[in-house]
């Protein structure tokens, strides 16, 4: 029987699952909020990837939560960690977000420090496993 996930894990789940739903929408139904991804031109090619890149991977987080799948959880926090690392400064340079401060300031407290710590944590238990 695989043991259950500490309540504060599931919280760092759900903080990192649940923008790969919201920013996909954002991305697609109000372009105009995302001025990096085209804003007044609509929907765009890279709009359209990022949704799928973000969907693809949010479904995976679901799927591995439903399995309380340790190891794939953190290589999906891991990969989600990559990107982050590499959306901000992107959305930065893009002018993708209204307030760069703002983003730097959701991005490490909501992304950054809660998946090194969930990595932390995860590769503990992992280690403990063998």
């Amino acid at each position: 029987m695989k043991k259950s996930l500490p309540i504060w894990l599931i919280i760092i789940i759900v903080i990192e699952t649940l923008p790969m739903f919201i920013g996909p929408y954002v991305a697609i139904f109000k372009p105009s909020l995302m001025p990096g991804f085209g804003g007044a031109l609509g929907v765009t090619a890279p709009a359209i990837l990022y949704a799928a890149r973000n969907i693809a991977v949010g479904i995976a987080f679901i799927l591995a939560f439903a399995l309380r799948n340790r190891s794939m959880l953190f290589i999906l926090i891991l990969i989600r960690l990559i990107t982050d690392l590499w959306d901000l400064p992107m959305g930065i340079y893009f002018d993708a977000w209204s307030n760069s401060t703002r983003a730097i300031i959701v991005f490490t407290l909501l992304y950054y420090l809660p998946a090194l710590y969930a990595l932390r944590y995860l590769w503990k238990q992992m280690k403990e496993e063998k």
